[in-house]
């Protein structure tokens, strides 16, 4: 039996060659190779990994792991996310609530993560919900404002 680390780094050979849509196409995958592991381990592993779900076409998407080099590159990748996954965006007080495409928080919430600004705390992802935590009131509402511009372009 693979350990945790063994069985993450096996899903990230896996997605890095092979075109892979759903967690059911990971488990067939991962069991083809001899490893027997639930849709729910697939699924954490998906989360702690920080999959991504990249469009591949005709609605379709692939997982892949978020390959982002320096804060220019992670703000580009954000402005696209924002653009193709976030439906919206709402705020009360300094917490921000982003509303995502179904699969695709944990990836845009990487990237937030990866901006390391000051004005957010933290965030936390669902499988389509992002809780942004700003420092202050004040700061919310401004990030509010920057993640809007976001979603348009």
């Amino acid at each position: 039996m693979l350990s945790k680390d063994q069985r993450q780094k096996r899903i990230q050979d896996i997605i890095a060659r092979e075109s892979v849509s759903t967690q059911a196409e990971l488990v067939e995958r991962l069991r083809a190779e001899g490893v027997q592991v639930t849709q729910a381990t697939v699924s954490r592993d998906i989360n702690e990994l920080r999959l991504v779900r990249l469009p591949i076409g005709k609605g379709r998407h692939r997982y892949a792991l978020a390959q982002v080099a320096g804060h220019e590159g992670v703000e580009e990748e954000l402005g696209r996310l924002f653009q193709n996954f976030v439906r919206d965006v709402d705020r009360g007080e300094n917490v921000l609530v982003v509303r995502t495409a179904d699969g695709h928080a944990t990836g845009v919430a990487l990237l937030l993560d990866r901006l390391r600004r000051d004005d957010i705390v933290g965030t936390i992802a669902g499988e389509d919900t992002i809780f942004v935590v700003a420092r202050t009131t004040a700061e919310g509402e401004a990030l509010m404002e920057e993640l809007h511009a976001l979603m348009l372009g």
